[in-house]
């Protein structure tokens, strides 16, 4: 454990989540563009065309650009809130406007980092479930932006979910294995069951991969509150962006964010909340 005096402790959780926030602003940003150029890899050598010489990108290279006019960006401009509010949210070339994503991203994982070590300390089991919390930032957003929920990040985190539960409650190992399997097939059977009926696909298998993840890091009783959880707050968000956003209506609202919601209330908040959801049974 990190034994520091409080007024050192907190501000340094605080920075390093805000910097591990601003990381993961280039996973958000360039996963899903990793991921385009990797299928059409595939395709081109599936239909046996010649391979396509695309320059080195990946969550290293290039360099952070502005993406209105590819300008580099400056180390200073990169520093997690300061950079965005110093250049009030624009391009210090251009002046083009950079999506407040990034500070809010990187607030988040400050946030996520204080309360993660709020509750768990600065252990190795809080810095677990702390990469637990920031993956699924990382897959939230993503899946906002391009309703896509990267399997490069659901397995790692059902893994990471089986290996906290042998390192830290290895008698709750078997109850994570088979979390996994029933958050998978839960969500496997309300979308076969909604095709059947409707006709249309109603979520992804991305959204099943990440119920299985979840489960896996806190076990099959979780599973019903956890369904609850994103069903509840999916359905209040979804009523007040209807309302608010009349373009939006009738358009199809990813489910990822809503199971990430419930995956943070229920890692960080989950014994109180079993305790009070078991006492209402």
């Amino acid at each position: 454990m990190l034994d520091l005096p409080p007024q050192l402790l907190w501000p340094l959780v605080a920075f390093i989540g805000l910097c591990l926030g601003s990381f993961l602003n280039v996973v958000i940003t360039r996963l899903p563009v990793m991921l385009m150029q990797g299928w059409r890899a595939e395709a081109r050598e599936a239909l046996e065309l010649s391979e396509e010489v695309q320059p080195a990108f990946n969550l290293i290279t290039p360099r952070s650009i502005c993406p209105a006019c590819e300008a580099p960006i400056a180390w200073h401009d990169n520093i997690p809130l300061v950079g965005w509010f110093k250049r009030r949210g624009r391009c210090a070339s251009c002046e083009a406007r950079i999506s407040p994503q990034y500070p809010l991203v990187e607030l988040a994982g400050g946030v996520l980092a204080v309360a993660v070590v709020g509750i768990f300390g600065a252990t190795l089991q809080g810095l677990f479930v702390l990469g637990a919390c920031l993956t699924l930032l990382a897959m939230a957003v993503i899946d906002l932006r391009t309703q896509l929920l990267p399997d490069a990040l659901t397995l790692p985190l059902l893994w990471a979910g089986l290996l906290y539960q042998l390192l830290f409650n290895p008698l709750l190992l078997p109850s994570a294995v088979i979390g996994a399997m029933a958050g998978y097939v839960s969500l496997w059977s309300v979308y076969w069951l909604f095709k059947l009926v409707t006709g249309k696909e109603g979520m992804g298998y991305g959204d099943f991969k990440l119920l299985a993840a979840l489960c896996a890091w806190l076990g099959w009783q979780y599973l019903p509150m956890l369904l609850l959880l994103s069903a509840g707050v999916g359905a209040v968000v979804g009523i007040l962006v209807q309302l608010t956003v009349p373009r939006l209506r009738g358009m199809p609202m990813p489910f990822g964010p809503y199971l990430a919601m419930a995956g943070w209330i229920a890692l960080l908040a989950g014994e109180p909340l079993m305790m009070g959801y078991q006492g209402l049974l």
